[in-house]
């Protein structure tokens, strides 16, 4: 199968490697030749972790015509900022219909996506799609090198324009569909972005940890403290609210981590020690981080704000959100998905389900 990769970062290198050793024909795109240009030159991604050894990548480039040319699918693996950018790129570079896949989409992601690749082209219609969270646990441990810690079970993937929404599983390569299961409605994938609970108010609470340039600490294991965890349960109930009132409970975070990584635990603060997968994992050596930068504006911003219009108390969201803003004195709020942004009415959230599956 041709599968071009957007983004060559964590989740980017991965999933080359991975699409890579399953024997799928895979062009890894980035828009930095600097980071990549190792990579151009040898198109070996060294493994260690689940995947192990060296892996050769079919094509490496920086040149999107380059990596739009005939693709069965596009898995965009870049930060949730970028997908605006990137959707105009490719509608003004691409020349036929296909799959493009957001991993993930963060909250609202395929939406916004859609709404700005239709403003460029309008000949060449494509399946959007969005999953709810990466499929690897892992980090990119040099320019060529990652380390893919374990593979998340039933990740959920759904669509804007399928029919049944399914259907989005019939184009990913044979190597991915064991990961994802489909959701029953994108609400599942886009509210069930459990990143914003688990990335944005541990950075901001270890703000002078992640500062002090003479330590480092694990990030999960670390960083969320029980009375941490405890804040972000609330947050995250904050997060099922929305979706019950939108028609379509998601599972909570702990709900989420259980089933995703066989872990146990009566609370979300057991679960993140018990989860073998979070051992190794760093935390930011800066705030300057898309854990607050992709998942602030990207997830918290219109998780409050749809919850806002629905009449929820979303206090403790709107904490974080504040917090952020002022912490780094950028308007999130200003720049990220809000409504206005994206265009969309409340009435078609609770009235028109059709939203989510048909283009």
């Amino acid at each position: 199968m041709k599968v071009t990769i957007l983004g060559a970062g964590n989740s980017g290198i991965a999933m080359a490697a991975h699409l890579s050793k399953e024997g799928n024909e895979v062009t890894l795109w980035n828009r930095s030749r600097s980071t990549i240009s190792k990579l151009i030159k040898t198109r070996t991604i060294h493994c260690e972790g689940v995947i192990s050894g060296e892996v050769n990548v079919d094509m490496v480039t920086d040149d999107i015509k380059v990596a739009l040319k005939d693709p069965d699918i596009i898995l965009i693996t870049t930060p949730a900022n970028s997908h605006k950018e990137l959707a105009e790129l490719i509608a003004k570079n691409i020349d036929k219909s296909t799959a493009i896949v957001l991993n993930p989409g963060r909250t609202f992601g395929a939406i916004e996506f859609k709404s700005t690749y239709k403003k460029y082209n309008k000949i060449h219609r494509q399946i959007i799609g969005e999953t709810q969270t990466i499929i690897y646990t892992c980090r990119k441990t040099a320019e060529d090198a990652v380390n893919i810690m374990a593979f998340k079970d039933s990740v959920l993937i759904s669509s804007l324009n399928t029919e049944p929404n399914n259907t989005i599983m019939d184009y990913l390569p044979d190597c991915l569909k064991n990961y994802f299961t489909p959701a029953k409605s994108i609400i599942e994938t886009s509210i069930g972005n459990v990143g914003m609970i688990l990335h944005c108010a541990p950075l901001l609470l270890n703000a002078g940890w992640t500062e002090n340039l003479s330590n480092s600490y694990k990030y999960y294991y670390d960083g969320i403290t029980p009375t941490i965890a405890g804040l972000l349960e609330k947050i995250d109930m904050e997060r099922v609210a929305v979706s019950e009132a939108l028609g379509h409970r998601v599972e909570s975070t702990m709900e989420w981590m259980k089933r995703t990584y066989h872990v146990s635990g009566n609370s979300l603060y057991e679960c993140i020690q018990n989860n073998d997968a979070y051992k190794t994992i760093e935390a930011p050596s800066s705030l300057r981080h898309r854990y607050i930068f992709e998942d602030i504006p990207c997830g918290l911003v219109p998780l409050e704000a749809i919850g806002i219009r629905l009449g929820l108390d979303m206090s403790y969201t709107t904490l974080i959100v504040d917090l952020a803003s002022k912490l780094m004195n950028v308007d999130f709020r200003l720049i990220g998905r809000n409504l206005k942004y994206l265009d969309i009415s409340l009435s078609k959230y609770i009235h028109g389900d059709n939203l989510w599956r048909v283009g």
